[in-house]
């Protein structure tokens, strides 16, 4: 099975999934990712968001941009269309934007305040998909606060991923902040790692999945950031 979104991606010559197309993969598995839309690098942005719901984020789209945030590339808490245009031409002029190849510039509406975990996955030469959660943003580089399943994952599994968290606690709610919906992350686990999940089917596809972060309120679960790295040629690992 091959997604429009990879077979467009390897038509290419690319080795990974950009943002938009990873969202758009996510959102296909039933994952809830931001409302956003593509402005193209020359196009005004007002008629393009007229959609959406402000505060908005920008984040420059660029096969030679991996990590957006490094670049300059990422702008968040954007009040309104001016500031939007605003931030794409500043964006234009910075050096690391400028001399690299554009394909646009990713405005979403900003996801509700929650807590921050990542939700990703890789494929293992000797057991194949395995999948991860853990604390996200940059912690999960510096806390090293993970839990990972051989994929296929059940319900049980996601359950027990989550309470194995040093910073589990965080998810029942701290110093005032409200419990957020540990079943809503369960959801996300299975739909990515689950029989059906999106490793599984794509398992000869992505060699690497990186939902980071995904935002949990106690209402549900966004993924914010979505990175895939695809398998070489489209054979297994």
């Amino acid at each position: 099975m091959t997604d429009d979104s990879i077979r467009a991606a390897r038509a290419a010559g690319r080795s990974s999934l950009d943002e938009h197309a990873g969202k758009r993969l996510l959102s296909q598995f039933g994952i809830a990712v931001p409302s956003s839309v593509m402005v193209a690098p020359d196009e005004p942005a007002a008629s393009k968001i007229a959609g959406l719901r402000a505060p908005f984020v920008v984040k420059v789209m660029s096969p030679d941009i991996l990590h957006k945030s490094d670049a300059g590339g990422v702008r968040v808490r954007l009040r309104d269309a001016a500031e939007v245009e605003a931030t794409i031409r500043a964006m234009r002029e910075n050096p690391a934007i400028a001399r690299a190849r554009l394909d646009g510039f990713l405005v979403e509406e900003m996801a509700p305040p929650g807590e921050e975990l990542v939700v990703g996955g890789l494929r293992d030469p000797q057991f194949g998909p395995l999948v991860m959660v853990g604390l996200g943003g940059i912690f999960v580089e510096v806390m090293k606060d993970v839990a990972f399943r051989i994929c296929p994952i059940e319900r049980i599994d996601a359950i027990e991923m989550l309470s194995e968290l040093k910073a589990a606690a965080l998810l029942d709610g701290v110093r005032g902040r409200a419990p957020v919906s540990r079943e809503a992350l369960v959801d996300v686990l299975l739909r990515v790692g689950g029989t059906d999940g999106l490793l599984m089917r794509f398992q000869d596809e992505i060699a690497e999945a990186d939902l980071n972060p995904v935002i949990v309120s106690p209402s549900g679960a966004v993924a914010v950031d979505a990175r895939f790295i695809l398998t070489q040629r489209g054979v297994p690992a």
